[in-house]
């Protein structure tokens, strides 16, 4: 028989308390046998409801999951500012990162200049242009007199040819002040394109949410140097926020897109989340790691994503979390009423 002896002595005649060791190591293991139970109680739970589930449903776990949104930049350059943090909820059109555009605000500049200049030349141009309509009205008067007078002898033909070489060199200049015209312009219209593109590159280098989410990782910091295409951020779209499941034929087959589900999350047992069947796989799969047992993952099966409706996301956006495992219900039949523990969508 193994004896403990509570306390032992030391060289001042103190007695120290061994019991104390012991019940720090006994209270030890009754926590870890304390897990276990819980484990074994939950595992219990879940079962147990697995078993009263009616014919008209069916079930797998997964993990609740959301579409991602990778934040890139568009053209190489450096990173000048950050605006959010990891974690930080956004919101669609909040400016997330802005990159040094300076070299893009010196072609704007040169483009605005570019554009004034044109337009300088636009308003000389047409001045004279009116000048030389002026002096082809005055010279086609006087060709029309010289050719009455010429006929007349008063006249001679000499002076004739000048005043029609007069009215053919006014039409000229006339033409040419046209064609500059008509050059400026154009020239206009290039530098206006340019300082639109400028101002639409700039605008593209402030990197902004396209949709409301919340910030998974930030890859790059201020001062980094991006190429085209560089990732800033990756974001998940809390509106968009599902459970893969993967059922067996014979379930699959009954599952309509559509279909009233609910998610029930291990973190959450008495919540019972609103869902409905958003995508029904096409062809039968070994389905993946991902799945608790190996005699569930030898089988072939389909997936199934159940979507959590988005009335319900917008609600609480803030309380989204990925990665959090749990079971989806679908339900296969509508004449089937859910069973008590999930027809309720509150705690209870």
């Amino acid at each position: 028989m193994l004896h403990v002896h509570t306390s032992c002595g030391t060289d001042r005649g103190e007695r120290i308390p061994i019991i104390s060791v012991v019940s720090r190591k006994a209270i030890g293991i009754c926590g870890a046998v304390a897990v276990v139970i819980a484990v074994v109680i939950g595992r219990h739970v879940w079962q147990s409801r697995q078993s009263r589930l009616p014919d008209g449903f069916a079930s797998g776990n997964g993990r609740i999951e959301a579409d991602e949104i990778d934040i890139d930049t568009k053209f190489a350059g450096r990173i000048a500012e950050l605006d959010v943090n990891e974690g930080d909820m956004v919101q669609a059109g909040q400016v997330m990162a802005r990159m040094d555009t300076r070299d893009l605000a010196a072609s704007l500049s040169a483009a605005e200049a570019q554009v004034r200049q044109a337009r300088r030349a636009i308003d000389e141009d047409r001045a004279d242009a009116e000048q030389q309509r002026t002096q082809v009205t005055l010279a086609k008067a006087e060709l029309d007199r010289y050719a009455s007078l010429v006929k007349q002898d008063y006249v001679t033909q000499e002076a004739f040819d000048e005043r029609r070489q007069q009215m053919e060199g006014a039409t000229a200049m006339l033409k040419a002040s046209l064609a500059r015209m008509a050059q400026a312009t154009q020239a206009l219209d290039a530098a206006t394109h340019v300082v639109e593109l400028d101002n639409v590159n700039i605008a593209d280098n402030t990197l902004v949410a396209p949709r409301e989410g919340r910030v998974q990782y930030r890859i790059a910091n201020v001062g980094e140097v991006l190429p085209a295409g560089g990732k800033v951020f990756t974001m998940l779209d809390v509106s968009s926020v599902y459970m893969d499941i993967y059922l067996p034929t014979a379930e699959a087959g009954r599952v309509r897109p559509g279909a009233p589900s609910r998610i029930v999350l291990d973190a959450y047992p008495r919540l019972s989340i609103p869902a409905q069947v958003s995508f029904l796989g096409t062809q039968a799969q070994f389905t993946p790691k991902a799945v608790e047992t190996k005699s569930d993952r030898d089988k072939l099966m389909f997936r199934v994503k159940v979507r959590i409706d988005p009335d319900v996301l917008r609600a609480h956006a803030a309380a989204v979390r990925t990665g959090l495992p749990g079971v989806a219900y679908v339900n296969l039949d509508s004449r089937v009423p859910w069973p008590p523990w999930l027809a309720s969508t509150t705690i209870h």
